[in-house]
């Protein structure tokens, strides 16, 4: 999640291969201590998850345009809650409070990852860790894509869950009491728990079995993609790819298509090409050379194809990124 050496998961483990490409960036986190009555509206986060951990009290969360049809939710101690699409939505002491903007309400800058809030008439005590994150990684795209509007889960009396149950109560227990360290210590463990919500919605949720998800999974196409994330810049075609999977092109590009909702050239172009920008966002490297790194014979048949995809040159996102930062959580 962090730039730090990793240890990939064991062979013929296709999706957790595919797990271990994401990485959380641009990650922000802020202890909020809220008392009753109070509320924040927090606007949409393009490209940005929303991670919200209650370790003291409660709160009604009331999401945009009710996009999961439950209604307000109450979240209890020892709940996680994660938002993977960026929507705007709300936090309450009750479903009635009313809501200052989030923007409006001052912080504590502890660091340039965390921060404090302080907000409320003074009334019932409330404490949440809230992150803002992104992933870096084309596979973090593809993955965000099939998520629900909203993963919850809570952890206090759930045997099964008792990772959470442990993390949960650290969490707490640093949010309570800053010590030196605290912060990273609270932004690391968020990050952690990010993956293992999705981790447990994938183990869980039948949509989790269709898409680039099933296609992971499936024994054939599974190592065709595999191929492809490892060497993305390797001159794949579909007979390359075909064998990669032990099929027959015709059969190998029939199965592709129908299980990851595109043909094999075209995700194999799409994926370059996410590689290719997460890439220019983080390096200075000339344009030539990321052309090379991720396929591309010439930085013309690079520049011409990234702004077919995404309707900007690549060197307009290099410095986009240099100026854009991260909006800050409530």
């Amino acid at each position: 999640m962090h730039d730090r050496v990793r240890t990939p998961p064991a062979a013929g483990d296709l999706l957790g291969e595919a797990l271990h490409l994401l990485r959380l960036t641009g990650t922000l986190y802020c202890r909020a201590e809220l008392t009753a009555p109070w509320g924040i509206a927090v606007p949409p986060l393009p490209e940005l998850m929303a991670l919200v951990v209650v370790t003291a009290g409660h709160c009604w969360l009331d999401v945009d345009a009710d996009i999961d049809g439950a209604g307000p939710r109450l979240l209890q101690p020892g709940s996680l809650t994660l938002l993977p699409h960026g929507v705007a939505h709300r936090f309450r002491s009750d479903p009635e409070a009313t809501t200052d903007d989030l923007f409006d309400i001052p912080v504590e800058q502890i660091s340039e990852r965390y921060e404090i809030l302080r907000h409320g008439g003074g009334g019932e005590r409330t404490h949440v860790t809230y992150g803002v994150v992104r992933f870096d990684h084309a596979a973090g795209s593809k993955l965000v894509a099939q998520l629900p509007p909203i993963i919850h889960l809570d952890g206090w009396d759930d045997d099964d869950a008792g990772w959470l149950h442990s993390m949960l109560r650290l969490a707490s227990r640093e949010a309570q009491a800053l010590r030196p360290g605290g912060e990273t210590v609270l932004t690391r463990l968020a990050d952690i728990l990010v993956i293992q919500a999705i981790r447990s919605w994938l183990d869980a949720a039948p949509e989790a079995r269709q898409g680039w998800l099933a296609a992971l999974r499936d024994e054939q196409i599974g190592r065709a993609l595999t191929a492809i994330h490892r060497a993305p810049e390797q001159d794949w075609n579909v007979a390359s790819l075909a064998r990669e999977a032990g099929m027959s092109r015709s059969a190998f590009s029939a199965r592709f298509t129908e299980l990851v909702g595109e043909p094999p050239m075209r995700y194999l172009a799409q994926w370059r090409l996410q590689l290719a920008r997460t890439h220019l966002r983080r390096t200075p490297e000339p344009l030539s050379a990321v052309a090379h790194r991720f396929g591309y014979r010439s930085e013309t048949a690079f520049c011409r194809a990234f702004k077919r995809a995404f309707g900007v040159s690549p060197g307009s996102v290099r410095s986009r990124a240099a100026t854009s930062p991260l909006p800050g959580p409530p």
